[in-house]
């Protein structure tokens, strides 16, 4: 009798196993595609970035590429790109430009003294002066060149460009030009036409745009 029993608690918790694991079985069928599949990219990507290069050194056209950008790049450096808005003065016009700023946060020197408070107001130039005025000129008009050139030395003033190469006039001239990359100088004064002339006067900086006369160039 007890065998019987055994064999069939036996068969009974055989049923029950298959019960479950079918049950399992059951709960982990498919239910179809529930988001977006994305297939694998193949061949690898930076592989096949690697064979197009070594595929465009071969034939030279990496060469040519480089050669293309380099030459680009130089010609950027030495013709800048024009500040625009700008043309030349047909009348005088002068005013003052306070460079007066207001400071976001506390400023300290390096042993940590305070020199200024967040929002208080400084002028730099109460403690920098600007000994070269800011002579701002087309460098392809050969009248404001001539002027500028003529009434400005390197130690009384910076020639900055807006339009031209400062690099050619470097070499025939033989001193020094800038150019006003952005027309971020101009703009900050706010520059309309040249040339114009910056000048430091006490705690402002006295901006005017002169008038040159047409074939001052001779």
């Amino acid at each position: 009798m007890k065998r019987i029993l055994a064999s069939a608690a036996a068969a009974t918790a055989l049923v029950i196993g298959g019960l479950v694991v079918t049950s399992v079985r059951t709960e982990a069928r498919d239910y179809g595609q529930t988001g977006e599949a994305f297939p694998v990219l193949e061949p690898d990507l930076l592989a096949t970035i690697e064979k197009r290069l070594k595929r465009a050194e071969a034939s030279g056209e990496l060469a040519r590429t480089n050669e293309m950008f380099a030459k680009r790049a130089e010609a950027k450096v030495r013709r800048p790109t024009p500040v625009s808005a700008i043309s030349p003065a047909k009348e005088a016009r002068a005013w003052d430009f306070d460079p007066t700023v207001q400071v976001e946060h506390d400023i300290r020197d390096q042993k940590g003294n305070l020199i200024a408070t967040a929002g208080q107001r400084i002028n730099p130039l109460d403690f920098v002066g600007v000994r070269q005025a800011l002579v701002f000129v087309d460098g392809d008009n050969a009248d404001q060149m001539a002027w500028a050139t003529s009434k400005f030395t390197e130690l009384n003033a910076k020639i900055i460009f807006v339009r031209g190469s400062p690099i050619e006039a470097m070499t025939t001239r033989k001193r020094r030009f800038y150019f006003d990359q952005e027309g971020k100088l101009t703009s900050k004064f706010g520059i309309e036409h040249t040339p114009a002339v910056v000048r430091q006067t006490g705690r402002a900086m006295r901006v005017s745009e002169e008038v040159v006369p047409k074939g001052r160039a001779g």
